[in-house]
């Protein structure tokens, strides 16, 4: 039976990079991709970008930056805890625990790094304006069914890929040239548009740039554009549900939309320490309490995901396993229960919804605003109408919409792609501020 290598799947070559990778004692490849993310334009913005409450007033309260590095740090210790079980059991090619670590930290680190402002409402707001608006459909029968499905599926973890491989240090071939053992793991669906994937792993343009990083990895291929998981990529995944599912509990708690001793309830029902149970009614402050509780919660929860990464291991290699390691735990019942208070209470709350909604009409409001110019203008060099005033104007406002490693692709698709950069690489205040002037708010 096929089955993934952890020799292969722990590969240090870098994308891109016409020179074989390898590890280095004294500084890990992988503890390199994890500065190389902290250091990046794309990562700095994050601080910026929406988690659950947009545009918070309160500086405690998370945003994707804050939410990322919590994940990568979870992220750490589940992959150096699998990676004792791996390095004492198979041929790793050199690499020690804390490497294995280190590469699904930087990857957690980056998980979010593609996102447009305003969460998940700017990822549905460019879906929707490709599929129903008048400019939406015009572009469309400029491109192929593959272009197309780039647009239709458009998703956050595409634009990070892209980011991650392109758009950042983009004069040299893989962008910043991460590892492909960290790319693997970051790519938690690693299919095209037009896979069976839920959801767009890379885009047209970057798809050879994820075959060289699948090949280097040994990841078993479904089909051409499609394959199975990197086994790290679990962990990722389970870094991520954790960090969400504990602390958005506990800042909805500091926002006033759960009380506190539903909070107690289900994060003591995690805890398996009767001391730390009695420990917790010690603390005077509610607030101190929930801190407590959800430390510990998360140390619980990484020791049963690690677990069952263990326990799933060969089910892992062969490409077999699909089910996310927290739905797998002994505590997957308290962590239904939080997910579901937390559609019903947090992310559907009034005061969400209402800024979510302003950012769809943002969004798709720019891409009204642009793409017709970018339109135009792209008419009149290939010799047709002369683009509007009002289309030049505008379209000195972007950035220079071209690169120097172009993928290959249709005008329209390249273009409308560039634009995407563009919108998804804005911090939600940039782009509330840069929406108000389009449309004469404010100047």
């Amino acid at each position: 039976m096929e089955t993934m290598q952890w020799k292969k799947l722990l590969s240090p070559h870098r994308l891109g990079s016409g020179e074989p990778g390898k590890l280095s004692p004294e500084r890990s490849p992988f503890q390199r991709d994890f500065d190389r993310i902290v250091f990046s334009g794309s990562f700095r913005r994050l601080q910026d970008k929406t988690q659950v409450f947009p545009l918070s007033g309160n500086d405690y309260i998370h945003t994707r930056l804050t939410h990322s590095m919590e994940t990568g740090s979870i992220a750490r210790s589940l992959g150096t805890s699998a990676g004792v079980f791996i390095c004492k059991e198979f041929d790793t090619g050199g690499a020690h625990p804390s490497d294995i670590g280190a590469a699904v930290a930087a990857a957690a680190l980056a998980h979010d790094i593609g996102n447009p402002p305003l969460g998940h409402a700017g990822e549905e707001a460019i879906r929707y304006w490709f599929e129903n608006s008048r400019t939406g459909r015009e572009m469309q029968n400029e491109m192929t069914l593959a272009e197309q499905a780039d647009f239709l599926k458009y998703d956050g973890n595409a634009q990070g890929f892209r980011i991650l491989s392109r758009l950042e240090m983009p004069d040299h071939a893989g962008g910043m040239q991460l590892t492909c053992a960290t790319l693997g793991t970051f790519t938690k669906y690693p299919g095209s548009s037009q896979s069976s994937w839920k959801k767009c792993g890379f885009f047209q343009q970057e798809a050879e740039l994820f075959s060289e990083v699948a090949e280097s990895c040994g990841m078993l291929a479904d089909n051409p554009c499609s394959w199975c998981r990197h086994p790290l990529s679990f962990l990722l995944e389970a870094a991520d549900d954790i960090a969400y599912l504990t602390v958005d509990f506990e800042d909805a708690l500091r926002m006033n939309l759960i009380e506190y001793e539903e909070l107690e309830e289900y994060f003591l029902a995690i805890i398996d320490s009767e001391k730390s149970r009695q420990y917790v009614h010690s603390l005077s402050s509610p607030l101190r309490r929930a801190e407590f509780m959800r430390a510990h919660a998360i140390g619980v929860l990484v020791r049963s995901a690690a677990e069952q990464f263990i326990k799933h291991h060969d089910e892992l290699l062969q490409g077999k396993w699909r089910t996310p390691l927290t739905e797998a735990i002994p505590q997957k019942d308290i962590l239904a229960k939080i997910r579901q208070r937390s559609v019903e209470n947090i992310y559907n709350h009034r005061s969400v919804a209402e800024i979510v909604g302003a950012g769809f009409e943002l969004v798709t409001g720019m891409l009204d605003v642009f793409a017709p110019c970018l339109n135009e203008i792209a008419k009149e060099e290939a010799g047709g109408k002369k683009a509007s005033y009002r289309s030049k104007r505008l379209a000195a406002i972007l950035p220079h919409l071209e690169l120097p490693h172009k993928g290959n692709g249709s005008p329209a698709y390249t273009r409308l792609l560039r634009l995407l950069d563009y919108i998804s690489g804005m911090s939600d205040s940039y782009a509330v501020s840069l929406y108000q002037k389009l449309k004469g708010i404010s100047l």
